[in-house]
Parts: C-alpha cells; sequence; structure tokens
C-alpha cells in the first residue's frame, strides 16, 4: 500500500524526531506512553503500513497470543496452530496479553518488534489503539474464542457456545435431574455467557424455574470449580446435578464431591465442557461438551495466513459445532428431584 504520508512528516505532525516515531513503529520501549499513542494515532489517521522487505525474517512467524498461557486448553490450541505452520514452513511465536509472563508490558511491542506474518488472539480482545498498531504495520489478526465482542469487521473463529450449554443441560434433564447447579465462567466473557444462557433455555423450555442461588460464577480454574462446587454442595437443598462452564471447574467440582462424601453419579451428575484429554482419563470418565479446540486453532490459522497473503476470507466469523460426549460422570438422579 502507498504510504499517505512519510516518516519525517508523521514525525513533524507529532511534534517528535524521526528516530522516535521509527521506534514506535519498530515496537521499541523506550517511548513516554504519551508519546507513542499520539504517534499511533497519526499513522492510523494517515494509513500508514510498513512495507515488508529484507528486514523481515527468514523464516515467517505466526504469533499466538493467549490471555494466560496455561493448562491444557492451551495445548490443543497450539497443535491446531502447529498443525498448519508446519505445513506452510513456518513457525509460531507464544506470548500473553495477560498474566504472570506478561511482565506488565503491552503484549503488542513484542509482536511489533518481531514482525510475525499475522497475530492468531486467544480468548480475548483488541482495542481500538492495538488494532490500529497492528493495521500500521501490515500485521493481520484473527481473534478466537473473542472474550467480547470483536467488533464487524475483525475475523474471528469461535464455537456454538449457547447451543452447547443446551445440549449439557438437556442432557441432565432428560435423565430426570430437576435440581440442577451451573458452575460459570466469568460472566464479562462472551463464550460464559453464551453457556449460561443456553443452560437457562434448557431449563425454561422443560418448566423448570431457573433458580439464581444454583448458578455461581467461577473464573474457568480448578480452584474455583472446587470452591464454588463447595458451596452448593453444602446447601440444605442441594442440587443433583451441576454443569460446569469447563472441564478444569469439573475437576474441582470432583474434589469438592469427594471431600464431602458424594459419589459421581451416584449421588452427584456432573457435565463439563471442552472434551480435554483429562475428561477421559479421571474417575469416572466426565460426560462433557466437546469444544472442538484444535479444529478452531487450525481455521484461525489458515485464516490469517490467508490474510498476510492478501486473501480475504468468505465470512469474518466461523463458528464450529459443539458436541455432547457421553461418558460416567451422569446418571439419574438417586431420588425423585423436586424443582
Amino acid at each position: 500500500m502507498t504510504r499517505a504520508a512519510t516518516l519525517a512528516e508523521i514525525a513533524r505532525e507529532a511534534g517528535v524526531s524521526t528516530p522516535t516515531v521509527s521506534k514506535v513503529l519498530n515496537g521499541r520501549a523506550d517511548v513516554a506512553p504519551a508519546t507513542r499513542e499520539r504517534v499511533e494515532e497519526l499513522l492510523h489517521q494517515h494509513g500508514y503500513q510498513r512495507r515488508r522487505g529484507s528486514s523481515a525474517p527468514s523464516s515467517p512467524l505466526l504469533e499466538l497470543v493467549f490471555h494466560e498461557l496455561e493448562s491444557a486448553w492451551a495445548m490443543e490450541v497450539i497443535r491446531g496452530v502447529e498443525n498448519v505452520v508446519r505445513e506452510e514452513g513456518m513457525n509460531v511465536v507464544l506470548s500473553e496479553s495477560a498474566g504472570r509472563l506478561s511482565l506488565g508490558q503491552s503484549w503488542t511491542d513484542g509482536v511489533l518488534s518481531r514482525r510475525p506474518i499475522g497475530v492468531v488472539l486467544v480468548l480475548s480482545g483488541l482495542d481500538q489503539a492495538q488494532q490500529a498498531q497492528l493495521t500500521s504495520r501490515d500485521i493481520p489478526f484473527v481473534v478466537m474464542d473473542p472474550a467480547g465482542d470483536p467488533g464487524q469487521d475483525v475475523p474471528a473463529v469461535g464455537t456454538t457456545n449457547w447451543n452447547g450449554g443446551l445440549a449439557a443441560t438437556r442432557h441432565l434433564l432428560d435423565l430426570g435431574h430437576r435440581r440442577i447447579g451451573m458452575i460459570a465462567g466469568p460472566r464479562p466473557m462472551m463464550c460464559s455467557r453464551a453457556r449460561i444462557d443456553g443452560y437457562r433455555a434448557a431449563l425454561e423450555t422443560a418448566g423448570v424455574t431457573v433458580v439464581p442461588a444454583l448458578i455461581r460464577e467461577g473464573d474457568f480454574h480448578h480452584e474455583s470449580g472446587y470452591r464454588e462446587g463447595l458451596e452448593l454442595l453444602r446447601l440444605p437443598d442441594r442440587p443433583t446435578a451441576i454443569f460446569t462452564g469447563n472441564d478444569l471447574q469439573a475437576l474441582g467440582l470432583y474434589e469438592a464431591a469427594r471431600e464431602l462424601g458424594l459419589r459421581i453419579p451416584e449421588d452427584l451428575s456432573v457435565v463439563g465442557f471442552d472434551d480435554l484429554p483429562v475428561a477421559r482419563w479421571v474417575g469416572p470418565p466426565l460426560t462433557t461438551v466437546r469444544q472442538p479446540l484444535t479444529e478452531m486453532a487450525e481455521v484461525a490459522a489458515r485464516m490469517v495466513i490467508d490474510l498476510s497473503r492478501g486473501h480475504q476470507p468468505a465470512t469474518l466469523r466461523v463458528d464450529l459445532a459443539t458436541t455432547l460426549v457421553e461418558r460416567s460422570s451422569t446418571a439419574p438422579p438417586p431420588r425423585a428431584d423436586e424443582g
């Protein structure tokens, strides 16, 4: 793309030196935040895009950015991206947008300094300033399982979270459960809200009252499944079944049930979400909603590679289907359940 303004012109307009503008373009950290923001805005306004040339890496990089890089969930995503980049002769760089590895620095600083062919951003989102940074460097991006609404113009890959929540809860209803609890993920996240909505829709369609006290908010980690599970199972009229927002919370719930002397599925039925490999190994094996994480990552990686080559996708939003996987953690309730 032809530059609408030279670096010197942008520098004059921003009231800084040309080397400072160059530092911003190259993702250097030694620029004051206010100056960086002013330069970024001018780069965006002028539609400045870096030309790819001899400074590009000899082995192309695809940047995979996680909100937090941990758990088997992330490994399934990494596997999917690796499947694609291996065929393309590329390499993958992993980074965090938050969490213990971010060191208080914007994740975009590292991305801009490495100049990858594109970015796949997982379980997070892009604000306007970050979008402007990537766009001005001609770095395409795709959001996988976006935390919030990515916007109509942002390519995104997700899954049918609402249908998954509906299927999980209907399975428990079909077994005869009526007092069904839920340990959800963080409410601000789109996937978490969609799973809660699917749970609610299943209960309402079956004529079962939604009891707010049976819905608890977790954080998609094992500890919140354990903590919220203990609270639900200590209720005077405890639930006979619980749907958790992901498999890690289900494992925490397993621990809470064992601590209270409850058997799964004889005393408590449990359904998870994700179908991580551990879901098959725990005792009893976990009934869960399969989220096709590896396939989602493959689609996102192919999409961002196509964008880097100037090919626009047929659609900017792709949602892959979820599937209920029935195992041994669910059974009919042990007694008549009055909801």
